[in-house]
């Protein structure tokens, strides 16, 4: 019944929507600022 819900009312599909979007949002988050650390990381070790 829930997953009936969730697919096929509009409330169920927003919220799925935002389910997704937020996990998107996450998996973004964590690459950026990953991929800054080793930046910042890489420019420490240049410098003298």
């Amino acid at each position: 019944m829930a997953w009936q819900e969730l697919l096929k009312t509009d409330i169920g599909l927003f919220s799925l929507f935002v389910i997704v979007f937020i996990l998107g949002m996450a998996v973004w988050f964590v690459r950026y600022f990953s991929r800054k650390m080793r930046e910042e990381e890489a420019q420490m070790k240049r410098k003298p």
